[in-house]
C-alpha cells in the first residue's frame, strides 16, 4: 500500500515568504532568469484581514482564480474538485500573490487540500499565462511530494503544448522549496523553474517590509515575463503558435 505523502507541519497562517523565483532554460541555448518577490500562505477558510489602511496592499479576490465567478475562494476550489470527482472537506492552504493596489498576476498558485482528518488529499496547481487565461492541474503527490502530469495548457510562446510537468511541491514550513520541470518525450528537460523562500510572520511590519523590498511586486512579475520574452525572441528563439481554447479571463486591474 502506498504511504501518504509526508509533509512538514505548516507554520501558523497567514504567513509571508520572501522568495526567489528562478527559471533555467537548457535548450536550444542556456538562459537563466530570476527575480525576488514575496508570496502569501493562507487558509481559505480564514483569510487575513489587514488594518484598513493596508487592505489595498493585500487582497484576495475570488475573481482572480478558477472560473472567476464564485463567491469565495473556498467555493472555487470546492467546485473545481467536485468537477474532478473528488473533494477535500478539510483545510485548504493557498500559496499565491495577493492583489496590490488593484493588480495581481499569479503565474502559479498552489492549493494543498486536506480531508477532515488533516491528511493531504491532493494539490491543485493553477497556472496563469500572460494571455489572460488560466488552467488547473490536479496532482496526487507521493511521499516525496512529487507528481507528474501531462502538459495541456499554453504558457510560454516558446514552448508548444507537449510533454509533461514533473513537480515537487512540499507544503511550505520554515522554508519554501518548489520545483517544476518541463519534460519532453525524448527525455530532455528544457526548462526547470524553482521557487525558494523563507517564512516570515504575516503581520503589519512584515508586510510593509516586503512591500519596501519589492514595490509593485506582482506588476514586476508580469513585466519581467514580457521583458525576458522579448530578449529570447531577439536571440532567435522561434515562437510557437497559441492554440485556440476556451479559458477563464484573468481580471488583473480591477480596483
Amino acid at each position: 500500500m502506498t504511504s501518504a505523502p509526508a509533509h512538514p507541519a505548516p507554520p501558523h497562517v497567514p504567513a509571508l515568504y520572501a522568495a526567489e523565483v528562478r527559471h533555467v532554460r537548457s535548450s536550444p541555448f542556456r538562459y537563466v532568469l530570476g527575480h525576488r518577490t514575496y508570496m502569501w500562505l493562507v487558509d481559505l477558510d480564514d483569510l487575513p484581514v489587514m488594518p484598513r489602511i493596508l487592505r489595498p496592499l493585500a487582497r484576495f479576490d475570488p475573481r482572480d482564480h478558477f472560473t472567476g465567478d464564485t463567491p469565495t475562494l473556498r467555493a472555487g476550489i470546492d467546485a473545481y474538485l467536485a468537477a474532478q470527482g473528488t473533494s477535500a472537506g478539510g483545510r485548504v492552504l493557498m500559496l499565491a500573490h495577493a492583489r496590490v493596489l488593484g493588480h495581481v498576476f499569479n503565474p502559479l498558485t498552489l492549493y494543498w487540500c486536506h480531508n477532515t482528518s488533516g491528511s493531504l488529499v491532493c494539490v491543485v496547481a493553477e497556472v496563469h499565462n500572460t494571455y489572460g487565461e488560466r488552467h488547473c492541474y490536479l496532482l496526487h503527490p507521493d511521499a516525496q511530494a512529487r507528481d507528474e502530469v501531462p502538459k495541456d495548457f499554453y504558457v510560454s510562446p516558446f514552448f508548444d503544448v507537449e510533454g509533461s510537468y514533473r513537480m515537487r511541491l512540499p507544503l511550505p514550513g520554515d522554508r519554501l522549496d518548489l520545483t517544476v520541470q518541463l519534460c519532453q518525450a525524448d527525455g530532455s528537460r528544457p526548462l526547470t523553474a524553482t521557487v525558494r523562500g523563507t517564512h516570515r510572520p504575516a503581520g503589519t511590519r512584515s508586510l510593509v517590509a516586503a512591500l519596501l523590498r519589492n514595490p509593485w511586486s506582482t506588476a514586476g512579475v508580469s513585466l519581467g515575463i514580457r521583458r525576458h520574452g522579448i530578449r529570447l525572441y531577439l536571440k532567435g528563439l522561434p515562437v510557437q503558435p497559441r492554440p485556440t481554447r476556451p479559458a477563464h479571463p484573468v481580471q488583473e486591474d480591477a480596483p
